[in-house]
């Protein structure tokens, strides 16, 4: 064997390794693809108000604006270290007087800004994004579905007719100062009680409400603004929990035009 083919498979084999060793790279630093089974992270808005649209046939449609307001992932949570995954994720800048020397602390160790309101989002493991990542409306397309949650508005201490939606007592007379009451809440001397989860007056409101299946008919991501179809819980300027509607396969939740959806998020 001469010199020269001794050579040129030696130059060969080298060529070749590079080659596994640079597509193995590519691989390994490649964005994972979305599957039915993965689960991608939800992001904090604040609810700006209402307002309304009307579709291509002329319908007109409720739309709540929600902006997201300088929203980056804060932590992660690992299943070795925690037993779970998930993302920390945080919404509006907080000036740091406000806050307590232990919390800064805790932000200055992992490297992002301080931030007004905190919320985990469960996600698998090809989901998981780098602390510091800055989450914006892109991140949501055009046409799919959303799950939204949020404290409902607080009533008060409200009477029956009002929480519970009952007829109250008869209004003819006979029946002074008792119009709007409950009526008998139990029994005789068996059960000798009132049942829990009776209706009964009490404090109505402020209480985690999740609106399903809300549609969003436009993103604006020069604004980080939200177009959702329908009402969304909570007062105006209230922060939201936005995530993909989980009661709906990955096929049906996104349009056709816009699946996969942008994953982990959008770049």
């Amino acid at each position: 064997m001469t010199s020269t083919s001794l050579i040129g498979r030696a130059l060969a084999g080298s060529v070749s390794r590079w080659t596994r060793t640079a597509a193995t790279v590519a691989s390994e630093n490649a964005a994972p693809e979305f599957t039915p089974q993965s689960v991608r992270t939800g992001l904090i808005a604040r609810k700006k108000g209402m307002t309304s649209m009307w579709d291509e046939t002329g319908i007109r449609m409720p739309i709540t604006v929600l902006q997201l307001e300088d929203v980056i992932v804060t932590d992660v949570r690992t299943a070795d270290k925690h037993g779970y995954t998930a993302l920390q994720i945080g919404s509006t800048i907080k000036k740091e007087k406000n806050v307590s020397k232990p919390l800064v602390e805790h932000f200055k160790q992992l490297g992002v800004g301080l931030r007004q309101k905190l919320v985990e989002f469960r996600v698998t493991e090809d989901a998981v994004l780098p602390v510091g990542t800055s989450l914006n409306a892109s991140h949501f397309v055009t046409g799919q579905y959303v799950d939204i949650s949020a404290p409902s508005i607080g009533k008060g201490f409200a009477g029956v007719m009002k929480r519970w939606n009952f007829g109250g007592m008869p209004a003819s007379h006979g029946h002074s100062l008792s119009h709007r009451s409950a009526g008998s809440t139990g029994q005789r001397k068996w059960p000798s009680k009132v049942f829990k989860g009776k209706k009964m007056a009490g404090r109505m409101g402020g209480k985690s409400v999740t609106m399903q299946n809300l549609k969003i008919v436009k993103v604006d991501p020069a604004e980080n603004l939200l177009y959702v179809k329908g009402s969304v819980p909570g007062f105006d300027d209230q922060f939201v929990r936005i995530k993909d509607a989980v009661k709906l396969k990955a096929e049906k939740r996104y349009p056709k035009e816009s699946y996969p959806p942008p994953f982990p998020t959008a770049n």
